[in-house]
């Protein structure tokens, strides 16, 4: 018996008003559990209770036996409310307009009539092995995904992983850590993983971003104060550092801290103890401390604008992580397994990607990382009135105008890589060809052959 989806039986709806064609279909089928409707409200509910994999439909209807209105209406609805399924549209003979704007509209093939049993059951059958191959691949596009040990994160980049690995070795110590990345790559998801995979998890997670306070009130927001501190100060209030203590405080942007806060804070790493504001008390706290930021903080040493000396007190640990266009492949891992979050939390049924928007993500060059990508496609899901998410719902262009042909040639690939690592070793070397042989590991002959068939130009300087 053919089964697919988990042992599921193959389920075939057939919408159809003619009882005795009703019969003859019904009769062209063994092995697929049969429903069969005349009506678009009899279809829509099988299609919600029954899943069926694949439905033929028969456009004329009533109340519009004539015509097609009511088959399209339905065309509609299956291709909104379950977009995986096969729709096969039966028509007469002299209904190929019809048939035709059916495929426009989603269905996936058409039969005339009348009805010719072997051949209909090939174009069936063929359905139920498209829809078939097409759930494989989604589970594998699945298994494929690696989920790092990092809740809520999701790579398969070798970069990632080994990031991954590296803060679950250094979650369980109190090191200071310092996350360095562009804007939206996820530090803030990673300071709150070192906290989660930590012995302090059940004690506060304190963020504080320093870039959105005003100088004047940074301090008061990470030391305390004392009532009276200052106008204003009507009640004593705990800092963010005192109300992390025995768990995390997560400092966010540290490199908008002010210098005039930068040897407060330095002072507190090295002791442990802070003073609120308007305060003469020293007040133990044990917490650990997670910094981000996006910003180079060695060029703002040179320019005068970071304590050096903090600087190294805060980066016992570094992570840096690489932004979305470094991840290869991480940026259409990461779109669909954020459209089928907001397809669920939308109530959308939108079948996974199409080709042209799996194109334009891979070209796309992610200036603003995960958070970009997660925004378009929580707007595409929103906006998009198609059964698959394309590049136009995205606002993404194509590669090279129209060109959506991937470069996944293996020779093409291993040329490409060829070509960049002998560049590269050239460059390291000054053109120095044993040098650069020695680097790539191979011959000083065979470097000479590769130079020559990628046609690089060189001045070997000995």
């Amino acid at each position: 018996m053919n089964k697919i989806n988990n042992n599921n039986m193959r389920r075939l709806l057939i919408i159809e008003d003619d009882p005795g064609l009703q019969s003859q279909l019904k009769w062209c089928f063994d092995d697929e559990e049969i429903f069969l409707c005349d009506n678009a409200k009899d279809a829509l509910a099988h299609l919600r209770r029954s899943e069926p994999q694949v439905v033929t439909l028969d456009l004329g209807l009533p109340p519009d036996p004539g015509g097609a209105s009511v088959g399209f209406e339905i065309l509609d609805q299956i291709s909104l409310l379950s977009p995986r399924t096969k729709v096969i549209v039966i028509t007469g003979r002299e209904e190929k307009e019809n048939a035709v704007k059916a495929i426009g509209k989603g269905a996936y093939d058409f039969y005339q009539k009348p009805i010719d049993a072997d051949i209909l059951k090939f174009v069936v059958n063929r359905a139920f092995r498209l829809y078939e191959l097409e759930e494989k691949n989604r589970a594998l596009e699945q298994r494929n995904i690696v989920q790092s040990p990092i809740a809520g994160l999701i790579t398969s980049s070798p970069d990632m992983l080994a990031l991954c690995r590296t803060a679950e070795r250094v979650a369980n110590t109190d090191a200071t850590t310092l996350i360095t990345g562009e804007t939206g790559t996820g530090k803030e998801l990673i300071a709150r993983a070192l906290h989660g995979l930590s012995e302090r998890k059940d004690k506060n997670f304190s963020p504080i971003n320093c870039a959105a306070i005003p100088d004047n009130l940074l301090e008061s927001e990470l030391f305390g104060y004392e009532k009276g501190a200052f106008t204003g100060a009507t009640t004593t209030k705990k800092g963010k550092i005192e109300h992390a203590s025995g768990g995390t405080l997560f400092l966010d942007e540290i490199g908008d801290m002010p210098l005039s806060l930068q040897a407060k804070m330095l002072r507190f790493l090295q002791d442990r103890t802070i003073q609120p504001v308007g305060s003469n008390k020293q007040i133990p706290v044990d917490v650990r401390i997670v910094c981000a930021t996006h910003r180079k903080l060695e060029a703002m040493i040179a320019q005068g604008l970071f304590r050096e000396d903090l600087f190294y007190r805060l980066s016992e640990i570094v992570l840096h992580l690489p932004s979305l266009a470094e991840r290869e492949g991480d940026a259409v891992i990461l779109a669909r397994a954020f459209l089928n979050r907001f397809c669920q939390e939308q109530n959308r049924s939108i079948n996974g990607l199409s080709e042209d928007a799996v194109q334009a993500i891979e070209a796309h060059a992610w200036p603003g990382n995960v958070r970009e990508l997660e925004n378009k496609v929580k707007r595409a899901c929103i906006m998009s009135e198609g059964n698959k998410i394309t590049a136009k719902d995205l606002g993404l262009a194509l590669p090279n105008g129209n060109d959506t042909t991937p470069v996944l040639n293996l020779k093409t690939v291993r040329e490409i890589a060829e070509k960049k690592a002998i560049s590269r070793a050239l460059t390291q070397t000054n053109n120095n060809m044993a040098q650069a042989a020695l680097l790539l590991g191979v011959t000083r002959p065979t470097l000479y052959t590769l130079v020559t068939k990628y046609n690089m130009s060189t001045e070997e300087k000995n």
